[in-house]
């Protein structure tokens, strides 16, 4: 259906296509692994014992989703050798599900206590080989979309399953963990990955990136020193000189936008542990109120996108992440049922909010033939910054609580980490009100 303006009006139908479900079920199978080397790996460590310090330094394993810009060109113009037939996009998807998963079964079978080094390594296998599912599906969901109004559509998609498994990943895992241990857990979720498996198997290669590739492979072949260059280069070259100046401030602005969400990341679940909160409370209210605030703020996301577009958006969401981050400074002292799921509820409707309004904002911005390598620079760009703080957030609550004790450490770390969200907010409001300048003066 469309409406007098053009846009389309997408029914409930629209989101049981084929396409839609495959692009639901891929969403699944890139959320599921991120937090079972990110905050719910934490959440184990600190079962076993393990110090707030070396939890937060081995978190810096998610680096690898900070730095898949880099091998990004790889997957946008090589096709993976023997499951070339599948496409570029399915084949990479289908060799990254299945490492993830091997690598999630290999982490199940690794004692934290006995070989803590060795689990960390596996770990960072896993999340490198998560990083690369992430851009192979990132591109696939732009490249098949075939207007504005479907890729606003597959986007909703694609973050309801991704929250979907993040909520599995940390919430109903607590229920398991609690009846058949850690290391069966993780065999549980291993096995999960055949859902993302069966979504690629399923889906259908985009045509439009495919021929803008081939395009470029005709003009410049990757074996020539050009085609390297374009392969390598281009996409950043490209970038650059469509959003000009703004560009680099564009990325700053990314960089910093979602810091509260990751700096705060680690500490939440040894939080709950240190309060006295058990796993299966934890995983009951993340599955209930956690759950519902999230496919709430999905909703209130996309509608905010639709009315304001995507970058005032951004503002909003900007704002409900930084409150739902301080909402946890409340927990060390009042941390009964009714506030935990309250403060759970604020911060994942946040969260919902601020994710969606982002990947809108980022999708926008690649260019056809690109998209791989210039959507991993700009996720890449959003994760870096907080992948690095995150992993002194331990050190900080332990700094603070030798001065303030621990629950005040606690309150004051949740403060801090909601109030570093700020200038990505001033940043995005300046570039609103460049960009609305420059327009007209384009314009005319």
């Amino acid at each position: 259906m469309t409406t007098a303006s053009g846009a389309r009006r997408h029914t409930f139908a629209a989101y049981l296509r084929p396409r839609t479900l495959v692009m639901l079920a891929l969403g699944f199978s890139s959320g599921l692994p991120f937090l079972l080397v990110g905050n719910t790996f934490g959440y184990w460590l600190r079962d076993e014992g393990t110090t707030l310090t070396a939890i937060s330094f081995i978190s810096w394993v998610g680096l690898a989703y900070s730095l898949k810009f880099i091998w990004a060109p790889i997957v946008d113009r090589v096709p993976v050798p023997l499951l070339g037939r599948l496409g570029r996009r399915r084949g990479w998807m289908l060799l990254a599900q299945i490492v993830v998963a091997m690598g999630l079964v290999a982490m199940a079978l690794t004692d934290p206590k006995q070989s803590l080094a060795l689990l960390g390594i596996f770990a960072l296998v896993v999340a490198f080989a998560s990083a690369t599912q992430d851009i192979a599906i990132d591109a696939w969901r732009i490249e098949i979309a075939s207007d504005p109004d479907e890729l606003g559509l597959l986007t909703s998609a694609e973050t309801f399953g991704y929250r979907a498994a993040m909520l599995a990943a940390e919430a109903l895992i607590l229920l398991i963990a609690t009846r058949i241990g850690w290391s069966g857990s993780y065999v549980v979720y291993g096995a999960l990955m055949t859902i993302g498996i069966a979504a690629c198997l399923c889906a259908k290669e985009p045509a439009r990136g495919d021929e803008a590739i081939a395009q470029r492979e005709a003009a410049a072949p990757l074996n020539t020193a050009r085609g390297l260059v374009d392969a390598i280069a281009g996409p950043f070259i490209v970038f650059f000189r469509t959003h000009g100046v703004l560009a680099l401030f564009m990325l700053v602005a990314i960089s910093l936008f979602q810091l509260p969400n990751f700096v705060m990341g680690p500490m939440a679940n040894p939080l709950y542990h240190d309060i006295g909160l058990t796993k299966d409370a934890v995983g009951v209210v993340r599955g209930t109120f956690g759950l519902v605030a999230v496919f709430l703020g999905v909703a209130a996301g996309g509608y905010l996108v639709l009315k304001l577009g995507s970058m005032r958006a951004l503002f909003v969401g900007g704002a409900l992440q930084i409150l739902g981050t301080m909402a946890y400074a409340i927990l060390p002292f009042v941390h009964d049922a009714v506030t935990f799921a309250i403060v759970m509820a604020v911060d994942n409707f946040g969260i919902a909010v601020a994710g969606i309004t982002l990947v809108s904002y980022m999708s926008s911005l690649t260019t056809a033939g690109y998209t791989a390598t210039q959507y991993a620079l700009l996720s890449s760009n959003y994760t870096w910054a907080g992948k690095i703080l995150k992993g002194f957030s331990g050190s900080a609550v332990e700094a603070l609580s030798a001065h303030f004790g621990l629950m005040e450490a606690y309150a004051v770390f949740f403060i801090g980490a909601g109030l570093i969200g700020l200038p990505a907010i001033v940043m995005f409001i300046v570039l609103d009100r460049r960009q609305r300048t420059i327009r007209p003066e384009a314009a005319t």
